[in-house]
């Protein structure tokens, strides 16, 4: 390998005012990858600015690490390093056979484009040749422990790199221009039964009878691993590329963190060792799914377009959204929907209000379908459908759910008289 293949500088770049810092799906691909690995978005803001300024001096790049002086704009230094693993002579070798499969893939790269066709064959070999989330490990004086300024700074600097020759990924990776069209020039001149993919003998597989006469010689599964005790952190949206027409980045944000917090819980549940004995969960309406939704505390723009969706006003969806809190779909339901209660469950109900009070303490209840109103007083009872009661208190003319439900009515009415 030449020393040009060994390392690559390139001149510090001119300001990047008014242009998107990458062009192709490659550069895309690039930043996507630096976006998603990044914790903290205000430092991506840093960054870009960063570079958009002019910021970022001369960029080196060597197999597995990019280097640059990165200029704060307190006009302090700092020597930022990314790194990306490199790929393994294996690898290569796959890759390099993949690549020789067709004339145009070549072609490409020497025109500095990266073809689609070779990335997704390489990524089905197990060769990636973009970065994934986490691959990009930053390196800075200033002492972040995650990207900061300085190091997004230099991942979108090099984006623009990127954007004017795919060989510079490459040469991260672990080859550079000379030493990779060395080998694809000896491969494309070998007999062809000697350079086979390896996917083609993959096709032979595994016997299946074989593969299940060993599952009893098999070491056991390990243990399930702990659920977490928080839900993982969705990407941060706030990126160089500005949203299609009609999509709001924070109604989409609100979203990710919601769908990271119910994957959590269904983990935990999974993880249960009752869980198979439960019987599935019905799947929510659309109303019902707005509700929990607003549970998770949206801001009143994202909260108004749930209410609107849900079909309730601001306040319909806040008294919902209380009842969601006490009992989710039982206790939604126990809210919004009035029945008249059948024969034989009014005469089980009625039974148990006439245990629930000693003698001559019960209060005058005044019935109107499954629900029981104590006259003279702001309290009310709700009968679910399994039997329980909820507990209901008067305000501003409305009535509102006050507390989880009881299988004693009188427990339940209490938890509201109690607070008289």
């Amino acid at each position: 390998m030449t020393d040009h293949d060994i390392e690559r500088t390139f001149e510090a770049l001119p300001p990047a005012q008014g242009r998107a810092f990458a062009r192709t799906w490659w550069g895309q691909a690039w930043l996507k990858a630096l976006e998603d690995t990044a914790l903290d978005s205000v430092q991506l803001k840093a960054g870009r600015r960063l570079a958009r300024a002019g910021a970022v001096g001369a960029v080196s790049v060597r197999p597995g690490r990019i280097t640059a002086v990165v200029q704060d704009r307190d006009r302090t230094s700092h020597r930022a390093d990314v790194l990306l693993p490199e790929l393994s002579e294996e690898q290569w070798g796959r890759f390099l056979n993949i690549a020789v499969e067709r004339a145009g893939h070549v072609a490409a790269l020497l025109d500095r484009e990266m073809p689609p066709h070779l990335v997704e064959d390489g990524a089905l070999a197990g060769v990636e040749l973009l970065p994934g989330v986490g691959e990009l490990e930053p390196e800075c004086d200033c002492g972040s422990w995650d990207h900061c300024g300085h190091t997004a700074a230099l991942c979108y600097q090099l984006a623009r790199l990127l954007d004017e020759d795919p060989f510079v990924l490459l040469l991260m990776r672990g080859r550079g221009e000379g030493a990779l069209l060395d080998d694809l020039q000896a491969r494309a001149t070998r007999p062809t039964e000697d350079r086979s993919s390896p996917r083609q003998h993959s096709r032979e597989g595994v016997d299946a009878a074989e593969a299940y006469a060993t599952g009893d010689i098999l070491p056991p599964l390990p243990a399930p691993p702990e659920p977490p005790e928080q839900p993982g952190q969705p990407p941060s949206l706030d990126t160089d590329t500005p949203p299609a027409p009609g999509v709001e980045p924070s109604a989409l944000e609100f979203l990710a963190a919601q769908a990271a917090e119910e994957a959590r819980v269904l983990l935990v549940d999974a993880l249960d060792p009752e869980h198979a004995r439960r019987p599935p969960a019905d799947e929510l309406t659309l109303a019902q799914d707005a509700v929990r939704l607003a549970a998770g505390t949206p801001d009143e723009r994202i909260a108004g377009r749930l209410a609107a969706g849900s079909g309730r006003d601001r306040d319909g969806l806040a008294l919902a959204v209380r009842a969601w809190i006490h009992g989710g779909t039982a206790a939604l339901s126990v809210l919004e929907d009035e029945w008249a209660v059948d024969s034989a469950s009014l005469a089980r109900a009625c039974a148990v209000l006439e245990t629930a009070w000693e003698e001559g303490e019960r209060p005058a209840l005044h019935r109107s379908g499954n629900r029981w109103t104590a006259s003279g007083t702001p309290a009310q009872l709700r009968l679910g459908r399994d039997g329980r009661w909820w507990p209901y208190a008067e305000e501003r003319g409305r009535w509102v759910p006050t507390g989880t439900a009881s299988t004693d009515p009188a427990t339940a009415l209490g938890s509201v008289l109690g607070d008289e």
